[in-house]
């Protein structure tokens, strides 16, 4: 029998993973990782860690799917407890992922809510802290992403959702999550190439990315003082619920990733190590940086 893969068994990465074409998949938005086709890949099977993480104690935003589950599920192995975030919506997923984490033997704590609420924010953040006694690593990965094809078309409504649940939870959770930080503690914002290459149909999505990215630039600069690091994560296109749920036509996931130089979707469990290194003390003297993992497509 052939060895089983994992994150370090050498392979070509542009046949790695399945590339397009991929069926039309149309959901409703949120969406659901156990109803695509082909399941992304999370690191289910195949991320192994080190206890790279040991006793840290993390808080991640949109970890029932999609990169925040794929992050989720390496902190666990890398030996940090974790608190996950979703919405109502997302609870078959949640459940699959708090089953995975606490085969990790760690400590974890399901807490469902939407962060474009304010209120909420500050209480998934003291939630965070009492369950896990503390909060050593944020990771802000939910998004929301709808395809509109013409600005004429954008409403308000959606324009305000965006930035409520992309921008402004991101400053809701570092303001209320840096208190608690100790020297040595780590923030990790999810961009994405959209903020430097951005789609005509995402106007609303792109835009918001690129204010991620200004924040992460400003606010590490402004935290590093009391030992905390502030990074971003930029993805390229990646096998999410956020592309059939309404963040792409369906024609463009029949063809999702085909425009990238490896000719394929990331899966999320590609992007996972990354946010492990800058969460780690590995990556102690990095600050202000954006990272990015698009398949070939580069960053400037």
């Amino acid at each position: 029998m052939p060895p089983t893969l994992n994150q370090y068994t050498m392979q070509d990465p542009t046949k790695q993973y399945p590339g397009p074409e991929f069926d039309r998949q149309p959901q409703p938005e949120p969406g659901l990782a156990q109803n695509m086709r082909p399941k992304p890949d999370h690191g289910e099977k195949s991320y192994q860690g080190f206890g790279r993480l040991q006793g840290r104690r993390a808080l991640i935003t949109g970890a029932d799917s999609g990169i925040g589950r794929a992050v989720a599920i390496a902190f666990a192995r890398e030996g940090a407890d974790v608190a996950i975030n979703y919405l109502p919506a997302e609870e078959k997923d949640a459940q699959e992922v708090v089953a995975l984490l606490r085969e990790a033997g760690v400590k974890v704590t399901a807490l469902r809510g939407d962060i474009g609420d304010e209120n909420f924010c500050q209480q998934l953040v003291r939630d965070t802290v009492r369950e896990l006694g503390g909060i050593d690593i944020l990771v802000n990965v939910a998004g929301k992403q709808l395809y509109v094809e013409k600005i004429a078309d954008l409403s308000t409504e959606q324009l305000e959702a965006t930035f409520r649940v992309n921008v402004f939870a991101m400053f809701w959770l570092c303001k209320a999550a840096l208190p608690h930080m100790p020297p040595g503690a780590s923030i990790i914002n999810t961009t994405s190439i959209q903020s430097y290459q951005p789609s005509p149909g995402l106007l609303d999505y792109a835009s918001t990315k690129a204010a991620i990215t200004a924040f992460t630039h400003a606010l590490a600069k402004q935290v590093i003082g009391q030992g905390v690091r502030v990074n971003g994560v930029a993805p390229g296109p990646v096998w999410t619920p956020l592309q059939p749920s309404g963040g792409q036509p369906q024609e463009k996931v029949q063809q999702f990733g085909a425009e990238a130089p490896m000719k394929r979707p990331g899966q999320p469990a590609e992007l996972a190590p990354v946010y492990v290194l800058l969460a780690s003390q590995e990556s102690s003297f990095v600050t202000g940086e954006i990272y990015g993992v698009t398949g070939g497509n580069h960053l400037p």
